[in-house]
């Protein structure tokens, strides 16, 4: 026959799960206060010298996803303080930006993550014949911190629970 929980077992049971529900309508309820927070990204929204700066993307403003406009909207914030050259640049690179169809704009977007990955490449492929150039000493010399780090426990092991040979 099963016993019956303690009496402070289940008040303790009772209380966790109040504890949830709080927390749970909390975070609901915070989740909703920080959606109604969210910056209105519609064009009538965006000032005068915001919609000026960002002309070129008028007319698919709307078709634009919400973290894209962000960017965008970062961009103009930015705006005011570049440079004459900057901002000039800024201008050139919106204009064609807004002119390349949907697919062009992905194969930009590939061919950038490409370039990326190659520098990261090169990088690494450089710090490697820079790595193999040097001397046996020096190559122990940078190897000795790791060793030290590696070595020396961050905390201590965590204790055994429970009773394993039963």
């Amino acid at each position: 026959m099963a016993e019956k929980a303690p009496l402070v077992s289940r008040r303790v049971w009772r209380l966790a799960r109040s504890v949830a529900f709080v927390l749970v309508a909390a975070f609901a309820a915070g989740a909703a206060q920080a959606k109604d927070q969210t910056p209105d990204l519609t064009w009538v929204a965006l000032d005068a010298s915001q919609r000026e700066i960002l002309a070129p993307l008028a007319d698919e403003w709307a078709r634009l996803d919400p973290d894209s406009r962000k960017r965008w909207l970062g961009v103009a914030l930015r705006y005011p303080k570049m440079t004459p050259i900057g901002q000039k640049r800024v201008n050139t690179r919106i204009g064609k930006w807004a002119a390349l169809t949907p697919q062009q704009r992905a194969e930009a977007r590939a061919r950038y993550k490409r370039m990326l990955q190659e520098r990261k490449m090169k990088r690494l492929q450089r710090d490697w014949q820079r790595y193999q150039a040097l001397s046996v000493e020096e190559r122990q010399a940078l190897a000795a911190p790791e060793k030290r780090k590696r070595n020396t426990p961050n905390s201590s092991p965590a204790p055994a629970t429970g009773n394993h040979a039963q």
